[in-house]
């Protein structure tokens, strides 16, 4: 452990998600925009809970001690994490109910619940409950004593109490005012909410309602009776259990190793509770599923209504009410490739730079989508780890493999929460002829690379495109990523030693470009940290920037302290968790760390070194968290071309200028908003970086360019 100052790695998770709430309380924020961020963060809150709440559940019911640098046990932080998942969860549903549900009502966007339905809208909730809803219900009854495997991970579903006509009902043997005799049983009856029909439901429009909706699962609870015919409903609630989701496979299945993480999938449905979300309608109902789910009294979250908030993204999308979310900035061409020509003659020339989502997702695409048309194309080489389920680039190697071209994708199947969209993919892959290899045994393949390779008219040709973010055509609408189309023969010649290695069962030799996770890029970075510190030692000064998604790994903290303690100044972005304490007097007084939440997620790795002059940058797949860098095969890569290197250092610039949408960490862990100084114009670092790719793209407009004009003979018949 370390005696260096640090935040625990789970609550400085929790503070990135009280930035993103931040962002939904903002007015200053469009409305639909505003909605969309409070779906993002009940979304965030249902992975944290399935997956690193499950594991400090699970250290403590082994009887583990700490494995935090801070010291703090595992009991001590379920407590801590429950006690702030309380109070965001109470801001989050004080914003959308009090703050963004009324104003959307003011512009005429109004979610109507049953109790406030006029009669066409009751007949029309009736009409579409018996139509369309009732005969896709399933009501299961709960046996006494056994457990409720049937309920799925954060699967939605009603509870009923029932009793039958005529008669007083049992009475409630765990209300402790009611024991009642054992061997009498309350009725209970469960109705998931099923998730192939539309969470919103549009009503007909009512007083100043230009859309009027209510959400499926209250049209289920109002209608419901009609599931019991004989029985009246005592009492009725929704809740969602959340489940441990951080199982692992049996990684020495390699013939079915597809059918091992199926079970996974299918046990991560049914496994451990760690989390019960119910409404506030029922005490005894949440009483008993409380104790019949095995958890304690912090556990249970009190909800109001929607207990999932997921449908709000749609809700955001409603035609119409463009006028309250942002104004579209749309996905420019990169101006270092000419549309007609292909995109590896772009990559011969010089390398290019793509900055997601500012620039198209298209020449990615079209890589090999031409590398498949292509007669000279001898082979593709690629790794997947998130992609989308109707994923263009996935079409294209299909459409390569049946042409045939050597194409090999390795597809990550431990993509946790994208495993079923992999399996499915790997599973298409092969079919049409592909080699589909499913990862790596006890590593995650979170490198992204991509390799053509083409005979040209002097020899093998090879072409990549490396990036910090996954080969994924609708997040690159969505994330912040940079990506690098490059023909340099060290970098693509080291491309291909990489896959060899990770299809088979060579041993890289000594790379010179190209630093790998696990093995050389936690030692990598440690010199380059050391040497930036000896830099600083003779020369009074150095310079480190940073950003990435995470900072949590103990060791580069410990050398960025020290490196801070020997003048270093050190500027670090980091979107999400951040374990390292700043401005700490005689230890980090040197570094300064921001984070930035704003309409793209900030997704991209940069790493830059000021070297005493001779600077270097990288791009990389890799956060700075032992997982990263000893857990998961990770790429860094050099940025070498000059004028790429200068663009980049001007967005790293850019990010700690912005004072609209950053937040700077403090020495007493607080994250604090950045204000802009007095009379100073506010800046907001993605606008600003959209501003200049706007520029860039006008500047090499094709009228802008030189054309030569080519003079042909004409062949045709008459005078001309």
């Amino acid at each position: 452990m370390t005696a260096a100052p640090c935040i625990n790695r789970e609550l400085s998770w929790l503070e990135f998600n009280a930035r993103v709430l931040a962002e939904a309380e903002n007015p200053d924020v469009p409305l639909l925009e505003r909605l969309r961020f409070l779906a993002i963060v009940s979304s965030n809150f249902d992975e944290f809970f399935m997956v690193r709440v499950a594991t400090v559940r699970r250290q403590l019911l082994a009887g583990q001690s700490s494995t935090c640098p801070t010291g703090i046990s595992p009991r001590a932080q379920l407590a801590q994490i429950h006690r702030r998942c309380s109070e965001l969860t109470r801001r989050m549903y004080g914003t959308l109910t009090g703050d963004v549900l009324p104003g959307m009502a003011r512009e005429g966007l109004v979610r109507v619940p049953p109790g406030e339905w006029n009669d066409d809208q009751h007949e029309h909730g009736r009409t579409h409950f018996r139509q369309r809803v009732l005969p896709v219900l399933t009501p299961v009854r709960v046996v006494p004593g056994e457990p409720l495997t049937t309920v799925r991970n954060l699967a939605l579903t009603a509870a009923f109490l029932l009793e039958p006509l005529g008669e007083a009902g049992p009475p409630w043997p765990w209300d402790e005012a009611q024991p009642g005799p054992a061997e009498e049983h309350p009725l209970i009856v469960l109705v998931q909410v099923p998730p192939t029909l539309d969470r919103i439901v549009y009503l007909p429009e009512g007083e100043n309602q230009r859309v009027a909706f209510t959400f499926l699962e209250q049209l289920i609870l109002k209608e419901g009776a009609q599931l019991f015919p004989g029985y009246t409903v005592r009492d009725s609630c929704l809740f969602r259990v959340t489940r441990d989701a951080d199982l692992s496979v049996d990684e020495e299945r390699d013939e079915d190793f597809l059918e091992a993480m199926e079970q996974v999938l299918e046990t991560r449905e049914r496994s451990h509770p760690v989390r019960l979300s119910i409404n506030d309608r029922s005490d005894r109902l949440r009483t008993f599923l409380t104790g019949a789910f095995g958890l304690d009294k912090q556990e249970v979250y009190v909800c109001p209504d929607p207990l999932e908030l997921n449908p709000l993204m749609q809700i955001a999308a409603t035609e119409g009410f463009d006028h309250l979310r942002n104004k579209p900035w749309r996905a420019l061409p990169s101006p270092g490739i000419d549309r007609d020509e292909p995109v590896w003659e772009a990559a011969r020339r010089r390398d290019v730079m793509l900055h997601l989502p500012y620039e198209s997702f298209d020449p990615v695409v079209r890589l090999v989508r031409e590398a498949a048309a292509d007669e000279n194309t001898l082979a593709i080489k690629i790794t997947l780890y998130r992609v989308s389920a109707d994923s263009p680039i996935v079409r294209a190697l299909e459409s390569a493999a049946q042409k045939g071209k050597q194409v090999t994708v390795l597809v990550e199947l431990k993509a946790r929460f994208d495993e079923q969209t992999n399996i499915d993919l790997a599973q298409r892959l092969q079919r049409a002829g592909a080699i589909v290899i499913h990862g790596i045994a006890r590593l995650k393949v979170h490198a992204k690379a991509l390799l053509v390779i083409r005979q040209g008219t002097g020899g093998i040709e090879r072409y990549a495109y490396l990036s910090t973010g996954n080969y994924n055509d609708r997040t690159a609408t969505l994330y912040g990523d940079i990506g690098l189309f490059t023909a340099r023969e060290e970098i693509t010649t080291e491309m291909g030693l990489f896959f060899n290695a990770v299809t088979g069962y060579s041993v890289i030799p000594g790379l010179r470009k190209l630093v790998l996770a696990p093995g050389s890029l936690r030692p990598r970075l440690l010199e380059l940290i050391r040497r930036e510190r000896g830099r600083a030692e003779a020369r009074g000064k150095g310079l480190i920037i940073a950003k990435m998604n995470s900072l949590a790994d103990p060791e580069l903290i410990e050398e960025l302290y020290t490196a801070s303690q020997q003048g270093v100044r050190i500027l670090l972005n980091v979107r999400g968790i951040c374990m390292l304490v700043p401005g700490v007097e005689g230890i980090s007084t040197g570094i300064r760390v921001v984070s930035i939440v704003d309409r793209y997620l900030e997704h991209s790795r940069i790493f830059f070194f000021e070297n005493g002059g001779a600077e270097e940058t990288y791009l990389s797949s890799a956060d700075w968290m032992p997982r990263n860098l000893d857990r998961r095969v990770e790429l860094m890569f050099p940025v070498e071309d000059p004028a790429i290197r200068r663009r980049i250092r001007e967005v790293l610039d850019t990010y700690f200028a912005d004072t609209v949408k950053a937040h700077e960490l403090g020495p007493d862990h607080q994250w604090k908003r950045i204000a802009p100084k007095k009379k100073a114009t506010p800046l907001r670092a993605q606008a600003e970086i959209y501003r200049r790719v706007q520029e860039r793209a006008a500047a090499e407009e094709p009228e802008n360019r030189e054309v030569f004009s080519v003079r042909r003979r004409n062949t045709g018949g008459g005078n001309g």
